[in-house]
């Protein structure tokens, strides 16, 4: 096997192959040809790819490596490190984007011409994009580009570069990537191969989803032509939801992550991309800047972030922060980075809202009118995602304007709904709110963008923060609070103290709506309330099982995959993912595919029978015309019955029998896992399944009308509660 051959774990063998990673361990165990490992450990070995392909290819098992699977193979087998060769590879995407001519030409070239050619090539395009940056941050990608100062001349054959300067040049692997993005694009290409080296280094890296990047863009940068700067950039996702900016500034700790947000930039945008590596804080990269705002998620709680180094910085215009509080230096470094009028925007951890610690910070803040809102979002929305972190909306004094007299808060846990959670976060419909409650308030501090990117002066050059109408509270969203009140001994700024919470029923008028629909919804219940049952001897049916019931062809199985994201705002079936909480809730298909899935996801039909193979519990559904349409969630089997031999219904009532669930589920560890081809079914005549299936579907209807009666009477116990309580109910019977 050739040195350079590329290496592939099970996992790796899996994606290939489109199965699961168990069907990889079945195969080690059964089949004695199986490529035996070359490298790894005991427990994570590796495999030859080439042995690998040839194996699936004659077991029928594959028919082609899918290209964006080889590119990866190559990056991540490449003798330099991933981050290095992913680099390289972006440079190559970068030279394709910005000069395609120039690529041609080299791609006409054979082999060897062409890896005597191609670091010049990047060499120019580099220089073009990135101006001097471009020494530290592609040193390792492009060695020889740390000792050339100035652009060198276009290459040609009579002057090439020598390639003892360069990594080396794997010709194979750049036209393989090439290949790649004349299918998707340089850039959708690029993001392809970041998506995957950061999935594979979760651990090592903080990233920012797309939903709150937007989020903190639109807040920050509400027109074109803004330079933004973001001084822990990590792989570039907040300044990359900028639309159409001037300039991009970056800066982060790791060198691997600055050259490679460099590159995401500079692919996305045409703007001006300047990205350098360092520790912000001690060694600040853009000193003497001035943006129109400022996009940062800061590491949290760091303790060694320079606090001995930096007492005397010139940063802390608003107070030393303690050693503690870390967050509340990047909050001040991001002031000083932005010229008089510029918005900063920070995700922030919600503790930094009310340490007491920091409360001189703050109460700084809230007295210059630096700090001008503070957005909870809802848990689930970042990492770490179990708990809800915050947005602190800051802008820089301008000299000369009185400092604003409201702050405003935004609560989203309403919005986000009560399923909330990582994969059923609503974010179109919490970007909304955030948005209708600060446009109002910022311009009402003429912060409406009259004077320029992210401006705060009015177009008359007045104060109208006197004469303007602030935004109106929103019940349980939004709320703006007199910054007077907030100066106490505590400074405490947490939304959820400051914004009331809605009464569940909204006022006596609702409250009676709620009312009228619970008596109904326990009239229905008196209706569908089962018959009494008629006592029998157990059945001497004989059975058989799901697995054999599969294997006859009467019915098929199919395992949901994890691709569950947030909820698209339309919730339209066929672009929402049936989630394992919306099977045991009854509730509508309430996820969403995740940005970058690109395996076909399995579809429901009306018909097909959903089972939760997690928990060991009886819980089934039948999906109907609501759910139909919708991708098949992970922890889920769904299984297809063939109408001429079985009945859903049937199907559905018999896997919800406990000592059926109870013999078919695994106890092996703690969480008890159903096993739905042990699953056993009575072997009965169409007809008798259809009468039995009948009786399941009415006690179904029975179910969900106690369901339904149950969250009515939740809600209208509270309300009245919440009514009673805030004075909006009078304690007095109707009638008295």
């Amino acid at each position: 096997m050739p040195e350079n051959a590329s290496e592939v774990t099970a996992a790796g063998i899996a994606r290939l192959a489109g199965v699961g990673r168990a069907a990889v361990s079945n195969w080690r165990r059964r089949h004695a040809d199986f490529p035996k490992p070359v490298g790894g450990t005991e427990t994570s070995p590796s495999f030859a790819l080439a042995e690998v392909e040839r194996w699936l290819r004659d077991q029928g098992k594959l028919v082609e490596v899918p290209l964006r699977e080889r590119v990866w193979q190559q990056l991540a087998d490449d003798p330099s490190t991933t981050a290095t060769a992913l680099a390289r590879t972006g440079c190559v995407l970068l030279l394709v984007r910005e000069r395609p001519a120039v690529w041609q030409e080299l791609a006409a070239l054979p082999d060897p011409q062409l890896a005597e050619l191609l670091p010049t090539a990047l060499e120019q395009v580099l220089g073009a994009r990135f101006g001097e940056d471009r020494t530290e941050l592609f040193r390792a990608a492009l060695p020889a580009a740390a000792s050339t100062g100035t652009a060198p001349a276009a290459p040609t054959a009579a002057a090439p570069v020598s390639p003892a300067t360069h990594p080396p040049v794997n010709p194979a692997a750049v036209r393989a990537a090439v290949e790649l993005a004349a299918g998707l694009g340089p850039e959708q290409a690029f993001e392809f191969l970041l998506g995957r080296f950061l999935d594979t280094n979760l651990r090592q890296y903080t990233l920012t989803p797309e939903g709150p990047a937007a989020l903190m863009a639109a807040i920050a940068v509400p027109g074109e032509g803004a330079t933004v700067l973001d001084p822990a950039a990590g792989a570039g996702a907040l300044p990359r939801a900028v639309e159409r900016p001037a300039a991009l500034y970056a800066q982060d700790a790791d060198p691997d992550l600055a050259a490679l947000a460099a590159l995401r930039l500079a692919l996305h945008s045409d703007a001006a991309v300047r990205a350098r590596s360092g520790d912000t804080l001690r060694a600040d990269a853009f000193p003497d800047l001035a943006v129109d705002a400022v996009l940062c998620h800061p590491p949290f709680n760091e303790r060694n972030w320079g606090h001995d180094e930096l007492a005397y910085d010139a940063r802390w215009e608003y107070g030393f922060p303690a050693r503690t509080e870390s967050e509340l230096a990047w909050v001040q470094h991001a002031l000083a980075r932005l010229r008089p009028g510029g918005t900063a925007v920070l995700l922030m951890p919600p503790a930094a809202a009310s340490r007491r610690s920091g409360r001189r910070i703050r109460a700084g803040l809230l007295r210059r009118g630096a700090l001008r809102a503070v957005v909870s979002l809802p848990a689930g929305a970042a990492p770490p995602y179990g708990i809800p972190l915050h947005l602190w909306v800051l802008r820089k004094p301008e000299p000369g304007r009185a400092p604003a007299p409201e702050l405003l808060f935004v609560d989203t846990a309403e919005v986000a709904g009560a399923a909330g959670g990582r994969d059923r976060l609503d974010w179109q419909a919490v970007h909304t709110a955030v948005l209708d409650a600060w446009r109002p308030f910022n311009s009402a501090d003429g912060a409406d963008g009259t004077d320029g990117p992210g401006s705060t002066g009015s177009a008359d050059g007045t104060d109208s923060t006197a004469n303007a109408d602030r935004s109106q509270p929103q019940a349980g969203i939004s709320r703006s609070v007199p910054v007077i009140e907030l100066l106490d001994d505590d400074v405490d700024l947490a939304p959820a103290r400051h914004v009331p919470h809605p009464a569940t029923g909204a006022g006596a008028d609702e409250l009676l709506k709620v009312r009228d629909r619970l008596a109904d919804t326990l009239l229905l219940t008196r209706e569908l309330t089962p018959a009494p049952a008629t006592a029998a001897q157990p059945a001497p049916w004989s059975a058989t099982t799901v697995g054999e019931l599969a294997r006859a062809g009467a019915l098929l199985i199919r395992a949901g995959a994890s691709l569950a994201g947030p909820a698209a705002p339309d919730h339209s079936p066929r672009t929402a993912v049936l989630t394992e909480h919306d099977v045991i809730t009854g509730g509508p298909p309430s996820g969403a595919p995740a940005d970058g899935q690109d395996d076909e996801p399995v579809r429901v039909e009306t018909g097909d029978v959903v089972v939760p193979v997690l928990g060991g519990g009886s819980v089934v559904r039948v999906v109907d015309e609501s759910a139909a349409g919708a991708a098949l969630g992970r922890n889920l089997h769904l299984l297809r019955p063939d109408p001429a031999a079985l009945d859903p219904w049937f199907l559905a009532g018999f896997l919800r029998g406990t000592a059926n669930t109870r013999q078919a589920s695994s106890y092996a560890s703690t969480a008890t896992r159903l096993d739905v081809r042990r699953l056993q079914l009575p072997r009965l005549p169409l007809a008798d399944q259809r009468r039995y299936g009948e009786r399941f579907r009415a006690l179904a209807a029975f179910e969900d009308a106690l369901r339904l009666a149950g969250r009515l009477g939740e809600q209208l116990v509270q309300g009245l509660f919440d009514g009673l309580t805030d004075g909006t109910v009078r304690p007095d019977q109707q009638g008295e």
